[in-house]
């Protein structure tokens, strides 16, 4: 009967159980012999599992994640954003509480130089005052010398001097004293008390999403592109693009001069400034309340943020060492047959790019255009932008918190990147320069 089936079904199911449990016992026992033997080199599997569930349910703990519903049940993109979200309560505070330590510390920095400043005036005008008269004597008509005398209202006695300088250093820091309760009244020690009245509101705002879009889109035509000029085997050389008349302005290189340069540079933009400060530190804590500070800062290029990166790692020190140059003269491999490092690289090209660029005046986006044909030719795309973004000094400073850059780490548009790292360019990478050469090398 139909019952009786099913009980059979049942019956076996429970065999099965029994006999997959007994297998797992089995192979753990003979796991467990053979590493005690000596002849299996790693753990048993049962011991590494054990070891992996503890730190897992420690990692839980400390994240203090809420993961009461079966993990079963979740997807791993759901498990992901929940470890993103458990993170991120640990680091973003972080980051606000140190941005304001070094907030403090500017404001206490300028505060000390103002002090000096008042102690220096002060003292400068006591030293004045107290010093002898070297005025020349007016001769009178008796033939006696009498100095000339100043009035006795103008003159510091050195005591009132000293009490003056005593009080304004007093007063100096009280005011120190205050305006820091002030500033912690304000800003707070918890997770985003930073008033965001210190950014625009508009851009506190802005979505980042259509640019992130917008580099997709450029990536899948390169990189249809170079899939079908790598297809149809045709590569454009450096000396035939000197004999096309529009300087080698094929489809490939329009599509990443044009488009994928232009999403990179915006993408990068996004809450990229010149000081992401935005005021003077001391007025910080009052900036609620001075309406002439909500100005948005001064904007930045995307191509500064390389040459700063350039300048900060002593790039010019480094491309122009004899030894660099001696290789270069005899033909010999600069790092003695070591592999070149991606920081090694990313300071070649932009010594390259600045060279051939800055004497005839070519804007950023031209230089930038340039070390992006230069990033996809060498296949260093990802991991130059990469070298950008890990750069921790460069990212505080010139980043403002609401910025895609200080959000995301600039993750998703790297993964994005990585699409065009196993493809073969070879892109022309002084195309906005090429013709100001040719007509200097004619005169």
């Amino acid at each position: 009967s139909e019952r009786e089936k099913q009980e059979q079904i049942e019956v076996q199911k429970e065999k099965q159980r029994e006999l997959i449990l007994q297998l797992k016992t089995q192979l753990d026992d003979l796991e467990t012999f053979a590493y005690q033997e000596g002849s299996y080199d790693s753990l048993p599997q049962s011991v590494v599992m054990e070891r992996q569930r503890m730190i897992i349910n420690e990692l839980i703990k400390k994240l203090d994640m809420d993961l009461s519903e079966d993990i079963a049940m979740l997807s791993p993109e759901e498990l992901r954003q929940r470890v993103d979200a458990a993170i991120a309560q640990i680091v973003n505070p972080a980051r606000v509480k140190e941005q304001l330590v070094e907030q403090l510390k500017t404001q206490i920095r300028d505060l000390e130089m103002f002090i000096n400043f008042i102690q220096d005036e002060v003292g400068s005008s006591g030293k004045a005052e107290d010093g002898p008269c070297e005025c020349a004597g007016r001769k009178d008509g008796g033939g006696s010398y009498k100095p000339h005398t100043r009035p006795s209202g103008s003159r510091v006695n050195p005591e009132d001097a000293r009490k003056m300088r005593e009080t304004g250093l007093h007063l100096m820091r009280r005011m120190l004293a205050v305006l820091q309760i002030f500033a912690v009244s304000q800003f707070g020690c918890a997770t985003g008390q930073i008033p965001r009245t210190l950014w625009q509101k508009d851009q506190a705002n802005k979505d980042y999403s259509p640019l992130i879009k917008k580099l997709e889109v450029s990536v899948e035509r390169v990189r249809q592109l170079a899939l079908k000029h790598q297809q149809e085997e045709h590569v454009i050389s450096s000396c035939e693009l000197q004999d096309v008349p529009l300087g080698g302005r094929d489809e490939l290189t329009l599509a990443v001069r044009k488009e994928l340069a232009i999403a990179l540079r915006d993408l990068m933009a996004h809450g990229l400034c010149a000081s992401s400060q935005g005021m003077s530190l001391v007025l910080a804590p009052i900036a609620c309340l001075i309406p002439a500070f909500t100005s948005s800062p001064q904007t930045m290029h995307p191509w500064e943020l390389f040459v700063k990166y350039y300048n900060t790692k002593n790039g010019q020190a480094f491309v122009e060492s004899p030894a660099r140059k001696l290789c270069q003269s005899f033909a010999l491999p600069v790092t003695g047959g070591a592999a070149v490092t991606p920081k090694q690289s990313l300071l070649t090209a932009i010594h390259t790019v600045l060279t051939e660029h800055d004497p005839f005046k070519r804007s950023a986006d031209s230089e930038l255009k340039a070390l992006v044909c230069m990033a996809l030719n060498e296949q260093r795309l990802v991991s130059w932008v990469n070298l950008i973004c890990k750069s921790g000094a460069l990212v505080q400073s010139h980043y403002q918190p609401w910025s895609y850059m200080a959000n995301t780490g600039f993750e998703s548009a790297l993964n994005v990147l990585s699409r065009l790292s196993n493809l073969k360019f070879n892109l022309p990478v002084d195309l906005a320069v090429r013709q100001l050469k040719n007509i200097k090398d004619a005169f």
